[in-house]
C-alpha cells in the first residue's frame, strides 16, 4: 500500500513535467483544433439539415395543394354525377 502511495507522490510531478513541455502544449492545441473542427463540420451538417428540412417542407405543402385540388375534382365530378338528368325529350 505504501509503494502505491510513493509511486503516486512520484507521478505526480512529472506528470506536471510532460503537461508543461512542448509536447503537452502541442497535445493541447491538437485537442483544441480537433474541437474547432468539430464545431465546424457539425455546423455545417446542422445547415445541410435546415436546408434539407425547408426543401422538404416546401414539398409537403405542395403534396397538400395537389391533394386538396383532387379532392375539389372528384368532389365536383361525385356532385355532376348525382344531378338528376335533364329533361331531354326525345
Amino acid at each position: 500500500m505504501l509503494w502505491i502511495i510513493i509511486i503516486i507522490a512520484l507521478l505526480i510531478p512529472l506528470v506536471a513535467v510532460i503537461l508543461d513541455s512542448q509536447l503537452g502544449r502541442a497535445l493541447a492545441k491538437r485537442l483544441e483544433r480537433d474541437d474547432e473542427e468539430l464545431e465546424s463540420g457539425i455546423s455545417a451538417r446542422l445547415g445541410a439539415l435546415e436546408s434539407d428540412v425547408e426543401r422538404l417542407n416546401a414539398a409537403v405543402q405542395q403534396l397538400e395543394e395537389q391533394s386538396e385540388f383532387v379532392q375539389q375534382l372528384l368532389q365536383k365530378r361525385a356532385s355532376q354525377d348525382a344531378l338528376p338528368p335533364g329533361d331531354d325529350a326525345e
